[in-house]
Order: C-alpha cells, then structure tokens, then sequence
C-alpha cells in the first residue's frame, strides 16, 4: 500500500529541492577535494618530474618537425 508524502509532512517538491541541494554540496566538496588532490600532486617529486617531462616531450616534438607537418602527401 502506497503512502502519500503529504501525511508525513514533506511535500515532494521539498524532498527533491532538498536532494539538489545535498547533490550540489556534494559535487562542491568532491571539486574542492580535487583542487587540494592536484595542488599536491604538483607541489610533489612526482608532480614536478611529470611537468618536467611534459615540457620535454613538447620541446621535442617542436624541435623535430621544424614547423612542417610530419606527415606529407605525394602525388605520383
């Protein structure tokens, strides 16, 4: 038997504004946990290794083609 929520004194409009509101909270808290999460990583040995690589790879691959695409079309 199904049971309205009116006799429990909370209206469905409530019950779903107040899930959207604990929803947003949540994904608030998750983001500010991921900032804090990178900001470590990159204050980190690891952090800095990686950004360091990164930045080699890039000067590499800038360095290598010269500017000119690395792949070419032939006619013939």
């Amino acid at each position: 038997m199904g049971f309205c929520d009116c006799c429990f004194g909370v209206s469905r409009e409530q019950r779903q504004e107040e899930d959207r509101l604990a929803s947003e909270e949540a994904r608030s808290r998750a983001a500010e946990a991921a900032q804090r999460r990178q900001e470590q990583f990159d204050n980190s040995a690891a952090g800095r290794a990686a950004r360091a690589q990164m930045a080699a790879i890039k000067k590499q691959s800038d360095s290598a083609s010269g500017g000119e695409p690395v792949l070419r079309w032939q006619m013939g």
